[in-house]
């Protein structure tokens, strides 16, 4: 059927559609209308259109219509807007193993991604193998520093074995007081010398005259001297040495040990002991080891060479006294 005086209703779709209570608009939009004859869905909608507006129930079956839907789909041609990636929080875990490979891709070069990333070196792998070549460099010269200080130790062993030689006796292998005479004198200093006693000491010789190699080696290596003129530069550092109050208080005894000829004996004679005293004691004591080695030649118990006269301790010539009233 065709309505005449309306555009709207000479549209072609709108004559199949009438019967259905449908319209085109001029924009192509199905208006939706009661049917003829049919009955309103909601029962208020008549006071609603004389009001000029629509009810709920209606504007909602407007909406929810399949073509109004279909309307409002985009086209072929149009994009739809991209939907907001919503962040995601990474473990700390996984965070660490990736930090991880991206620290081994630059090591071993390793490209972060694609194919044939493992035949690509990074600018990381260069100074890899840089720091892998210097360290390979650094251990080899370090082997080298090494193996030169061994050499270098060797040979110094070797001349020191050498100068011990040159003074021992071929038959015992050790330097007896005949060595010790001819290393003095090479060294120009009487064998009587503290500093010969202070060289035993270095040495740790245990027998009175008598230089074993092994108490050669210990001495000369930790004098550093494996020369005849080394060991002269060395008397000066090794009186300093000796001196020093937790030195000579090792020293001191040490000397009157080293001055026992035999094994069990125990005592030393008398002007053995002043010697010893003049040696040891007399370089800061002199004074005192003075009065002490006369006290000491005295001879008990004839008292012959004892002289009153001289100034003697208090306590000294009372026991003098005693000893005469003793005596007679």
């Amino acid at each position: 059927m065709e309505r005449k005086g309306n555009p709207i209703s000479r549209h072609p779709k709108n004559q199949i559609q009438e019967t259905q209570g449908e319209q085109w608009g001029p924009t192509g939009i199905v208006v939706a209308g009661p049917a003829r004859g049919a009955q309103p869905a909601c029962p208020r909608a008549e006071s609603y259109k004389s009001r000029g507006s629509t009810c709920a129930h209606t504007s909602a079956s407007l909406l929810s219509s399949p073509l109004l839907s279909s309307a409002r789909q985009p086209t072929r041609n149009s994009q739809p807007k991209p939907r907001a990636r919503r962040g995601l929080r990474v473990p700390p875990a996984r965070r660490r193993r990736r930090r991880r490979r991206r620290r081994r891709r630059l090591l071993w070069g390793r490209a972060p991604g694609g194919e044939g990333g493992s035949n690509r070196v990074s600018e990381g792998a260069r100074r890899g193998a840089v720091m892998r070549r210097s360290s390979k460099k650094s251990s080899s010269s370090a082997a080298a520093a090494t193996a030169g200080t061994t050499r270098g130790v060797s040979k110094e062993i070797e001349r020191i074995d050498q100068l011990f030689y040159t003074y021992a006796d071929s038959s015992s292998g050790m330097i007896d007081p005949e060595g010790i005479e001819t290393l003095c004198s090479h060294l120009e200093v009487p064998h009587t010398d503290v500093r010969i006693l202070m060289l035993a000491w270095k040495m740790g010789c245990e027998k009175q005259g008598y230089f074993t190699l092994d108490e050669w080696r210990s001495g000369l290596k930790a004098l550093r001297a494996d020369t005849i003129n080394k060991l002269k530069k060395a008397f000066p550092e090794l009186v300093q040495e000796v001196t020093r109050p937790s030195n000579f208080q090792d020293f001191y005894p040490y000397a009157f040990r080293y001055c026992l000829t035999e094994d069990k004996k125990k005592c030393i004679e008398i002007p053995v002991a002043c010697e010893l005293l003049n040696l040891v004691l007399g370089l800061q004591f002199r004074p005192q080891v003075d009065k002490l080695v006369n006290y000491l030649k005295i001879n008990f118990p004839s008292l012959d060479n004892y002289d009153s006269d001289l100034a003697w301790p208090l306590i000294l010539d009372n026991f003098v006294e005693w000893l005469r009233e003793n005596k007679s």
